[in-house]
């Protein structure tokens, strides 16, 4: 279940939202006037998405070559590998 807390508890509750989101791998969710505002996380889980992200971007970049037909073979790529060293 979202952690969503007020702004105020960024400055009055630092630790207990930092607790929270090292013990629970998951953002808190900072609303500001009522309204969501921010989400926080701990370094380790914005890595780990960010790092997400990005295979994400080479599969669909993989996926447009297989469409467009700018793929060779394994045996090719290898000889192709070991000509260049």
């Amino acid at each position: 279940m979202p952690s969503i807390r007020p702004s105020s508890d960024l400055r009055n509750k630092y630790n207990e939202i930092s607790e929270f989101c090292h013990e629970n791998n998951e953002p808190v969710y900072i609303t500001k006037n009522g309204k969501g505002d921010l989400a926080v996380m701990s370094i380790e889980t914005f890595e780990i998405l960010a790092g997400k992200f990005e295979l994400y971007k080479m599969l669909d970049k993989g996926l447009e070559d297989i469409k467009s037909n700018r793929v060779k073979g394994a045996a090719d790529f290898f000889d192709d590998l070991e000509n260049s060293i």
